[in-house]
């Protein structure tokens, strides 16, 4: 217990100062844009929600340095090729979505992102996904989603099903078991298949929204 309250503090007295503003980061400048003055605050984080996201940085930040960059986050879609038969379209599809998606969570294409700003991007982005939501406007979580589901529909019946799923869990580098974690949470109409919007549920309320514990297995714990 106290090495856990010595570790959320020492989390946020390194984000008192973020650095994070709409003059660097592509969220923020969304949201000043349309009139939105949130403000990320670290204290409103529940401390399971801290170690998730940062476990997840350190997923996706490669050689370990610290740093991500847009070039790691792009080893993923390049991963989805070997695993299943996409064509360089579908490929180029995710690599697009990719980068969209990244640089609103605020991978700069030649800064990258400091490990002890991702938090911070990662709550300034949610906002903004919330923003987008109230105004109608697409989502870049959907955006994402949907270039991989179009990769992962492998039989072309416009669903996931289970073996799907578990590609999706193998290109990440998750568990396999998560496939069915994941799929039981995910199929909200209980249909035995996944649909576009089920999937795009789930990733929001796992990765946006505040913490909540009937979440914690959907990744058979890797997260």
């Amino acid at each position: 217990l106290l090495y856990t309250i010595k570790f959320e503090q020492s989390i946020k007295s390194r984000m008192t100062t973020a650095g994070l503003n709409e003059e660097n980061n592509e969220s923020y400048r969304y949201l000043r844009s349309v009139g939105n003055q949130w403000q990320f605050n670290v204290e409103d984080l529940h401390p399971k929600m801290l170690s998730r996201l940062y476990k997840r940085f350190d997923t996706f930040d490669l050689d370990s340095d610290g740093k991500m960059e847009m070039d790691e986050v792009l080893y993923w879609p390049d991963r989805m090729r070997q695993l299943v038969n996409a064509t360089d379209e579908q490929v180029e599809k995710m690599r697009e979505a990719v980068r969209v998606f990244f640089l609103h969570k605020g991978v700069d294409p030649v800064n990258g992102l400091a490990r002890e700003n991702w938090v911070e991007a990662n709550r300034v982005f949610a906002e903004a996904e919330r923003e987008r939501e109230r105004r109608g406007e697409p989502s870049l979580i959907a955006l994402l989603s949907n270039a991989y589901y179009d990769v992962l529909d492998d039989d072309g019946d416009g669903t996931v099903d289970i073996d799907e799923l578990k590609t999706m869990m193998k290109a990440f580098d998750v568990p396999q078991e998560a496939a069915y974690t994941f799929f039981e949470k995910a199929d909200t109409d209980k249909s035995g298949k996944l649909e576009r919007d089920e999937l795009v549920h789930l990733f929001r309320k796992f990765w946006m929204e505040p913490y909540d514990p009937q979440w914690d297995g959907v990744y058979a714990y890797k997260y």
